[in-house]
């Protein structure tokens, strides 16, 4: 083929001979590459979308794209093999565009690893503590990956320019030292990154985690290098540093299990009949659709001037679940309260003195010393 187009082009002046050669030659290897990657990748497709598993159509649709280029990149390089006047113009670029080929395919296959991997990895399992651990990590690791394939790409593609060779080559050869050298300016984010690296191997949290953080109640939406998206409970985002994790003190609700404890506590009269009380408690948690059957009890917990305190406690497999629990529970049992036994509602009593205590008031407080003398100053007591 490349002889026919030399053939066609014969008789040309030499000052477009031998552009013109490189460009029908460099069309013509474009044109078979794309024609050659539009029929496997069509094969591939079809082979992906007939098995059960998601993971392959996620693989085969994420390297389409890269891998385009890439078999164009390949069909310019077979044709340049048989045309000196394209090799001499490929030889320039071929340093710099197949770097950035080599990386973007990498990153490519990096991310369409770690989706086949979260696909696997189903929260919406009850118990999902294992798959948010193995999601945490590979967000993680995949955001690490990410940096050092760009940073390898970029450092390969400055090799290639004559005039920054030796910026590449050092880029790549000492990256430890740069490091170092850019440590003191850049000492905030490296520490970020490096806490971000330090939480995927210790796991103080994980992905869809339920903490309180500041006061504030919501789940872990997100966790990247430098920092970390939490997702509070009226659908505001709390962007908080990496580092804020490992040093400073936070509530983990989900730690090791998603299962919780929790009270309600009521405020009642001190005559009440605890009795009849928890017998209705008992009976509410017990057909409650929400509880888990792990813990249920009643008890006074508290003897105050005008009330007793009595705690309800209860169990539920979540954070949110608890309280919904805890909001009906509240709320069935004062309405029992209310309608079957009033007299338990907390009531203020007043002291009644009787008349005659009153009247011997004033000499009881002239025995103990409170009188005044009638011809002496006002206020001195005798």
């Amino acid at each position: 083929m490349i002889d026919l187009i030399e053939r066609y082009i014969t008789g040309l002046p030499d000052w477009a001979e031998r552009p013109l050669v490189a460009v029908l030659a460099a069309l013509l290897g474009t044109v078979i590459a794309l024609v050659v990657h539009a029929v496997l990748f069509r094969v591939l497709g079809r082979i992906a979308r007939a098995s059960a598993s998601d993971s392959d159509d996620i693989v085969v649709n994420r390297l389409e794209r890269p891998t385009r280029w890439a078999f164009v990149a390949f069909g310019i390089v077979f044709a340049a093999r048989e045309t000196p006047a394209l090799e001499a113009v490929w030889s320039r670029f071929s340093g710099f565009v197949m770097p950035l080929l080599t990386g973007w395919i990498a990153i490519a296959v990096l991310r369409a690893f770690v989706e086949a991997m979260i696909v696997r990895a189903d929260i919406t399992v009850e118990n999902n503590r294992n798959a948010r651990r193995r999601r945490t990590r590979l967000s993680i690791f995949a955001r690490i990956g990410t940096f050092l394939i760009v940073f390898l790409t970029i450092a390969g593609m400055l090799a290639s320019i004559p005039g920054v060779r030796e910026v590449g080559v050092t880029l790549m050869a000492s990256a430890g030292v740069a490091a170092l050298a850019v440590g003191a300016a850049a000492q905030p984010a490296l520490k970020a990154l490096i806490a971000g690296f330090q939480m995927a191997m210790t796991e103080p949290i994980s992905i869809d985690d339920v903490i309180i953080l500041d006061g504030e109640w919501g789940r872990i939406e997100d966790i990247r290098t430098t920092y970390v998206v939490v997702r509070l409970w009226d659908d505001r985002r709390l962007v908080v540093p990496s580092n804020r994790f490992l040093e400073d003190t936070f509530q983990n609700w989900t730690k090791t299990t998603s299962q919780l404890l929790g009270t309600v506590f009521l405020y009642l009269d001190h005559a009440v009949d605890i009795a009849p009380i928890r017998e209705e408690y008992t009976r509410q948690i017990t057909a409650h659709r929400l509880w888990d059957k792990r813990a249920q009890i009643l008890q006074v917990t508290d003897c105050r001037d005008a009330t007793l305190e009595v705690r309800l406690l209860m169990s539920a497999r979540d954070g949110p679940i608890l309280f919904d629990l805890r909001a009906e529970i509240r709320e069935s049992m004062m309405d029992w309260i209310r309608r079957e036994m009033p007299e338990a509602l907390a009531r203020r009593r007043e002291v009644q003195v009787e008349p005659m205590q009153l009247a011997a008031a004033p000499s009881m407080i002239e025995a103990m010393g409170g009188g005044t003398s009638s011809s002496g100053a006002a206020g001195t007591p005798h």
